[in-house]
């Protein structure tokens, strides 16, 4: 039985609670995860909990806002003026766009509140200033050597 490392390739499944106990993430409804660890994909708490899980084990892991999404930032909600969007874009509250950042850089952004005049977006995740809890069960580790 093998035991996940640093730098393997992991297939896990996944179920994402809220603290009320609402599933917000199920992989075993879909696709298992595959990732490598060390490689920053996923979350660092989930890396952390799957670093030394041996195949077939199951663990559960609560990470805190900051473990997971980080806290809200104000900052990342905009007003912008419906102006900004193409003609023939009607805005929709929980919409997600791609912007461009100043530096460049895309960034997804949902649509929380519209007006005549205005769309607000914010950028932050929508998961971002919740604990989570994560249930996780190994189903595969393949070392790069293999």
């Amino acid at each position: 039985m093998s035991q996940a490392k640093k730098g393997d390739s992991v297939k896990i499944n996944l179920t994402g609670k809220l603290e009320d106990g609402s599933v917000f993430a199920n992989t075993s409804e879909n696709e298992p995860l595959e990732f490598k660890l060390g490689e920053g994909r996923m979350l660092v708490g989930i890396e952390t909990a799957v670093e030394g899980m041996n195949e077939g084990e199951s663990k559960s892991v609560n990470l805190s806002a900051e473990q997971a999404y980080g806290q809200r930032q104000e900052e990342l909600i905009i007003e912008v003026g419906r102006d900004k969007f193409p003609a023939d874009v009607e805005p929709q509250v929980g919409q997600q766009f791609e912007v461009t950042q100043e530096q460049g850089r895309p960034m997804m952004v949902r649509v929380i509140d519209t007006s005549e005049q205005t769309v607000t977006l914010d950028g932050n995740h929508p998961l971002a200033g919740r604990d989570l809890m994560f249930d996780l069960e190994l189903l595969q580790v393949s070392s790069p050597s293999e």
